[in-house]
């Protein structure tokens, strides 16, 4: 009996394994864990719950890139800036007028500059061949001398008198002395009226940036047209038929 027994256990064995065998390969896939197949079913805590809404609640949206405003000028700044020559032409960004402002304020300097030097020229040179004429005619002695009447080569009106002329002759020239006068007056009117005109060039300047600033935003619509058609005036009490021209624009 008992040889019976381990007969049959040893026919067995081979049946048992390949069971075992089977069973094994079954049940290892099921039982490979990776890091990715694992889940967190548990309920976050009060302190993890606080800590998110705290974070969610510090969070900051990017804010969305604005587009820059247009440049729109403002008419009191312009004529504040345009105080200082040309600084209202660059605030309203019109560079293309910064040549006409300064080369007008040069031109109106440099005429300032030129007609006040003439001026002082022919003031001097009149004044001292006034003075000279005086003491000349005034002097009754015979041998009257340029060095007696303080070196008429030094003073100013002998440079308006021609080259290699006498001098002398000139000292009681009417016609001179009128030329003289007549010089320092045209010069000084000359001055003056340079400097008038760089003050209106100077104000110009102002209601130019003004205007500009002002009408800066002034649309032109293009639909501008002008029409000419012929008109019959009709017959009145006071004035008889005419033929005539009727002109219209539109804008």
């Amino acid at each position: 009996m008992r040889t019976k027994i381990e007969i049959c256990r040893v026919l067995l064995l081979p049946v048992w394994l390949c069971c075992f065998s089977f069973t094994v390969q079954a049940q290892e896939p099921a039982g490979e864990v990776t890091a990715d197949s694992l889940v967190v079913a548990m309920e976050p805590d009060s302190t993890v719950r606080a800590v998110l809404a705290a974070a969610d609640s510090a969070y900051v949206p990017p804010v969305a890139k604005m587009e820059k405003a247009a440049f729109t000028p403002n008419s009191t700044k312009a004529i504040l800036f345009s105080l200082i020559p040309g600084m209202g032409q660059i605030y309203n960004r019109k560079y293309w007028k910064l040549p006409i402002v300064y080369g007008g304020f040069m031109a109106f300097m440099y005429a300032i500059t030129w007609n006040n030097k003439n001026y002082q020229d022919y003031g001097d040179a009149y004044k001292q061949i006034m003075e000279d004429s005086q003491q000349y005619t005034a002097d009754t002695d015979p041998n009257k001398s340029p060095e007696k009447y303080n070196n008429w080569e030094g003073r100013n009106w002998v440079n308006f008198t021609p080259a290699n002329s006498s001098v002398e002759s000139y000292i009681t020239n009417t016609t001179f002395q009128n030329q003289l006068k007549s010089g320092k007056d045209n010069f000084r009117r000359f001055r003056d009226l340079s400097i008038i005109l760089a003050v209106g060039f100077y104000a110009i300047s102002v209601i130019d940036a003004y205007v500009d600033a002002e009408l800066f935003n002034f649309d032109i619509t293009p639909d501008l047209s002008m029409r000419i058609e012929p008109a019959l005036s009709p017959r009145t009490p006071f004035s008889s038929p005419a033929v005539g021209v009727n002109c219209s624009i539109t804008f």
